[in-house]
């Protein structure tokens, strides 16, 4: 293959972007633009993609929004948060969905994060739980939207075995 790609962000979409920005700096995201500028959006107030790029996005023209893109830290991929039309929005996909369903971020004290983030509101599935041969814990929390986030601890000293 010719082609080299390399990260970018992941899209998430929000229903309020206030309240998400703040739910995502819970776990450490800092915005990196209050916008996404190649689609004329900006975090203080809605304005129109052009429709080129609407019709990429597979976006109907004069489709409005406010976005936020944050970030984990220097690198990437970062996360675009982007707030459309309350009238265009469907419930997020459930892990047994097809596509997409969930982030991961590894944490190096699951345990600790969670107590930490359900004291501050943040809503689980579960508390951690040991995975397969204890090869890493795993929590999944929910945005204010139900959009899946997967917090992980992994435990390489163990995975031997299954390296190849």
């Amino acid at each position: 293959m010719s082609q080299h790609f390399a990260w970018g962000h992941i899209n998430i979409n929000v229903s309020n972007l206030e309240v998400s920005i703040e739910f995502y700096k819970k776990l450490g995201f800092s915005p990196f633009v209050a916008g996404i500028p190649y689609l004329n959006f900006s975090a203080a107030h809605a304005a129109q993609i052009p429709d080129s790029a609407a019709a990429a996005l597979g976006l109907p023209d004069g489709t409005e929004g406010r976005a936020c893109i944050m970030q984990l830290d220097d690198g990437f991929p970062k996360i675009d948060l982007t707030e459309l039309p309350k009238d265009s929005q469907r419930d997020p996909l459930r892990n047994s969905d097809l596509g997409v369903v969930r982030i991961c971020l590894i944490s190096e004290n699951l345990a600790e994060a969670y107590e930490e983030l359900k004291s501050d509101g943040v809503e689980f599935l579960t508390p951690p739980v040991a995975c397969h041969d204890r090869l890493a814990d795993v929590a999944v929390c929910k945005d204010p939207d139900g959009t899946l986030i997967e917090l992980l601890q992994v435990y390489l000293d163990r995975w031997g075995p299954y390296l190849s």
